[in-house]
């Protein structure tokens, strides 16, 4: 066991006092978007063994059967296929999407042919891996997750009042749901930007007089479009947000994310876990750059319920949050004072977070760690080890 010392993202749309809270630091009055716990070479954790702070991913370079185990190496190679986060929104995130496993290969084989640098502003994949993710809030949580059925994003369109969006509602209506949702999304992002921006503003101020009329439809909804058109005057990824289902998550439920499907966070804290990419495709509300072409491409066109989780409890007490992916497994445990201690499965790599009270860990020969609210750990295969405590850990390790 090793306790992890992670690394805080300062991105624009972060909160400024969520993820100090977790931690109990005080804010520095700047964004603190994500804690990263894991081995991803953009901001590995650090492990101290006794020599001064090392990069995880250096020690699972030096020896990947040891941290990993032989398994686990053999079915992802010697990397830790995932990476365990903490992300605080404060301001949404762009609504994005990601590419399943044989579109990052081909997209990352023709950009890199292409001799486009991987830090090039208008690279679509920096990686030839997916990125399949998951998030647990923490707090409320509020984000868009998949198309909404078109007749329904119709009447949410229409009910806006701003006449240059009543072909949008016309083609929803008029054609099969996948034809629908494909030519109106590629219409709104191949739209002029400055011709489109009075209509963004038009339906942003409906949006926010519905949104405060008592007794209105849908006011959550036109709440959160809303919300994201004040972050991004302006921006048509306002109007491709009202696509989307909007979706508030109660603490302890969560979001499976697949390859193709849009999303964007808009606010809230939230335990997030990933297969180990950087591979993004943005649809608006951002200023980065949209690959209109590839973007069409790699969404999913259909329409379907956001599928909000909630944990599968086993007999042993770990609560189980079930996604058909291979590369992560997330659960969680509620100790209860008194309690038996619970013994994790060595077999699997594996980092615990403690996100409220205090755990206790017990490794087989003796060692003791106590892991604090906002505090993790390092426990490489092979390793068992009991859990105990008062308070509230996410684990993370990958499927057996």
């Amino acid at each position: 066991m090793n306790r992890l010392l992670n690394t805080v993202r300062p991105y624009a749309w972060g909160s400024t006092t969520a993820i100090p809270e977790l931690l109990g630091t005080p804010p520095t009055g700047e964004p603190q978007a994500e804690l990263w716990m894991g081995a991803h070479p953009g901001a590995p954790s650090r492990v101290d063994r006794g020599a001064g702070p090392v990069p995880l991913d250096t020690l699972i370079d030096a020896d990947p059967a040891a941290e990993l185990g032989d398994a686990t190496v053999k079915r992802f190679g010697p990397r830790l296929p995932f990476l365990l986060k903490v992300l605080a929104a404060g301001a949404p995130l762009s609504v994005q999407v990601h590419p399943d496993l044989a579109q990052a290969k081909a997209g990352y084989a023709d950009e890199e042919a292409r001799g486009i640098p991987l830090d090039a502003p208008h690279r679509n994949y920096k990686d030839a891996n997916h990125k399949p993710e998951m998030l647990v809030a923490l707090s409320h949580f509020d984000g868009l997750c998949g198309f909404r059925r078109p007749t329904e994003a119709a009447a949410l369109i229409d009910a806006l009042g701003v006449g240059a969006l009543a072909p949008y509602a016309d083609i929803l209506r008029a054609h099969p749901e996948d034809q629908a949702l494909r030519e109106v999304l590629a219409a709104v992002l191949g739209a002029d930007p400055d011709a489109t921006a009075e209509t963004v503003h038009a339906a942003a101020e409906a949006a926010a007089r519905l949104a405060a009329t008592p007794g209105t439809s849908h006011a959550a909804d036109y709440a959160a479009y809303a919300k994201a058109a004040h972050n991004f005057p302006g921006d048509r990824g306002v109007i491709a947000a009202m696509l989307l289902n909007y979706v508030r998550l109660q603490p302890g439920e969560a979001l499976y994310l697949g390859a193709g499907v849009p999303h964007a966070y808009l606010d809230g804290l939230g335990v997030e876990i990933m297969a180990n990419s950087d591979n993004v495709l943005r649809c608006g509300l951002t200023p980065k750059h949209i690959d209109v072409p590839e973007l069409l491409r790699v969404v999913r066109f259909e329409a379907d319920d956001p599928g909000v989780l909630r944990p599968e409890a086993a007999p042993d007490g770990e609560e189980l949050y079930a996604a058909p992916i291979d590369e992560f497994r997330l659960s969680r445990y509620v100790l209860a004072p008194g309690s038996d201690p619970r013994t994790l499965d060595p077999g699997t790599p594996q980092i615990l977070l403690c996100t409220a009270g205090q755990a206790s860990l017990r490794a087989q020969d003796g060692a003791a760690l106590t892991l604090d609210r906002g505090e993790s750990c390092w426990i490489p295969a092979g390793e068992r080890t009991e859990l105990s405590g008062e308070g509230t850990v996410f684990r993370a390790t990958v499927a057996a």
